[in-house]
């Protein structure tokens, strides 16, 4: 006897199936499943109850439509697609968001997906997005060397943490003919969380905790995998992120950053040597104004403080080094230096 189908196994396609065939869901469900008519129309039931699918119509005659929870899972060969098509024809149809909220999960989505056509290496990506009652979500996962793979390729950068501390930066692109760096940089900036992972390795993002990059526990070891949450109810928007990090707050160039420091700290490990200051400060003449967030960091050693506020602040006076959520040690040391340098 075949077992019966979970909703879990009709779920990452019901909400299309109810947009193409609304007046004949019954028997398109019948056909997928394998079963008979009359559970068929039970499972469907269950979809409405569960509030996947909206009923209208008469018994004999029911009209089927999404309902407040959706969902879209594809998978496509990277050879060949393109991410505009596959938003604009196979996802963005089957989601209902406010306008400001389509246009965030269109940009992360094309964003995310053309990384990983031009990045990855792979054959293949699978895409799945799902509204809830409350969030986004959004899910992009392809088969290639691993994000932590080509960075050590490029960059020469072979350990994870440091490599995600070049990513938190911004700018940073295996790539820099075609790309500019600031795809990811932004999606986490939308994101309410954001979740990296590649080559047994995950970092997490989250809005709430100020932005700090967190390890966790990775969920695959090939390929790349990038999870997106955005609560329904955001009050970000595209153009105000992407304004927040010109100079004067009303342009679109990309020339302000934040530096999550704790990401070049451990258990045992504070932020004490000129080394430590070196790789903070890797890249950041590229911007004209740079935060360094020490967040979290009790204290910080004068090497530290002095290779950076000293040392780079005489090579690249272009860039404004800027401490925030510095606690009252650290901005001590901070003002020594800068006393000393003046």
């Amino acid at each position: 006897m075949p077992r019966r189908p979970t909703l879990s196994a009709v779920t990452p396609w019901i909400t299309e199936e109810a947009l193409r065939h609304p007046e004949t869901l019954a028997e398109r469900l019948a056909e997928r499943l394998q079963v008979g008519r009359r559970t068929a129309r039970r499972r469907l039931d269950e979809l409405v109850d569960a509030q996947w699918l909206v009923s209208t119509g008469t018994p004999r005659r029911p009209r089927h439509a999404p309902g407040l929870l959706r969902e879209v899972v594809r998978r496509y060969p990277l050879a060949g697609v393109d991410e505009h098509t596959a938003w604009a024809r196979d996802f963005a149809p089957c989601v209902a968001l406010p306008a400001e909220l389509a246009r965030i999960a269109q940009h992360a989505f094309t964003e995310l997906v053309n990384n990983a056509i031009d990045h990855s290496g792979g054959t293949q990506v699978v895409v799945s997005m799902r509204q809830t009652a409350s969030h986004l979500q959004l899910l992009v996962s392809d088969d290639g060397c691993g994000l932590y793979v080509r960075i050590g390729q490029c960059f020469g950068i072979e350990d994870p943490t440091r490599a995600t501390l070049e990513l938190a930066k911004g700018k940073l692109s295996s790539q820099p003919e075609r790309h500019s760096g600031r795809g990811l940089y932004f999606v986490a900036r939308l994101a309410d969380v954001l979740d990296l992972h590649a080559n047994r390795h995950a970092f997490q993002r989250r809005t709430w905790d100020g932005g700090r990059w967190h390890a966790t526990r990775a969920a695959a070891d090939r390929g790349t995998s990038v999870f997106v949450g955005i609560a329904l109810d955001t009050p970000r928007r595209v153009d105000e992120v992407l304004r927040s990090h010109s100079l004067q707050g009303d342009g679109y160039a990309f020339e302000c950053t934040r530096v999550p420091l704790q990401l070049l700290t451990g258990t045992q490990t504070g932020l004490e040597s000129r080394a430590q200051a070196r790789l903070a400060a890797e890249r950041l003449a590229r911007f004209a104004r740079a935060e360094l967030d020490f967040d979290g960091i009790d204290a910080v050693g004068h090497g530290f403080a002095d290779e950076l506020f000293r040392v780079f602040a005489r090579a690249h006076p272009g860039t404004a080094l800027v401490p925030v959520r510095a606690a009252p040690r650290v901005e001590a040391m901070i003002d020594a230096v800068r006393r000393d340098a003046a």
